[in-house]
C-alpha cells in the first residue's frame, strides 16, 4: 500500500476538531503516510426531501469516486458496517497496509451519509457504533484508532 488516505466531505468547522486530527495525523506520520482529502459538501435545505436528500447525497458520492482509484481498497464508514474491538481493528488494518499498491482509504460522508454508490465501491463497510456522530467527529475518532496502529 502506498499508505493511508481518509476521504471527507466538507471541512472541519471546529478549531478543537482541527487541533485534535492535527495531533494524530502527526503520530499517524511517524508510522506511515497518510492524507486527507476534503471534497466539497452540497448545502442540504431545511426540510428537505427523501429525493433531495438522495440527490445530495449522489452528488456527494460522485466527488468521492473521482478520488478514488482503481487500486485503491476502499472501507466506508458506515452504521450498518462491520464493528471490531480496537486490537482486532488495528491488527486487520496493520494487514491491509502491508497488501495492495494503491492507498487504504477510508471514507467518511457528510452530515446525510454516503451514497449508495461509494457504498457499492467500497471492499469493506466499517462501523464505529451504532449511534450517528458528525462527520467532522468522526474523522477525529477514525484519526485516534490509525494512530493506536
Amino acid at each position: 500500500m502506498k499508505g493511508i488516505k481518509i476521504l471527507c466531505v466538507g471541512k472541519i468547522k471546529e478549531k478543537s476538531f482541527r487541533e485534535g486530527v492535527d495531533y494524530y495525523l502527526g503520530q499517524i506520520r511517524r508510522k506511515c503516510p497518510i492524507e486527507i482529502v476534503e471534497c466539497a459538501d452540497e448545502p442540504t435545505p431545511e426540510g428537505a426531501s427523501p429525493a433531495v436528500e438522495d440527490n445530495i447525497r449522489k452528488k456527494e458520492g460522485e466527488r468521492l469516486l473521482q478520488k478514488i482509484s482503481e487500486e485503491d481498497y476502499v472501507i466506508a464508514l458506515c452504521i450498518d458496517g462491520k464493528s471490531f474491538s480496537s486490537k482486532k481493528w488495528r491488527r486487520r488494518i496493520a494487514e491491509r497496509l502491508t497488501e495492495g499498491s494503491g492507498w487504504l482509504v477510508f471514507v467518511i460522508g457528510g452530515s446525510l451519509g454516503l451514497s449508495a454508490s461509494v457504498e457499492r465501491r467500497a471492499q469493506e463497510k466499517l462501523s464505529f457504533s451504532s449511534m450517528t456522530f458528525p462527520h467532522q467527529m468522526m474523522r477525529l475518532i477514525l484519526c485516534e484508532q490509525i494512530a493506536r496502529i
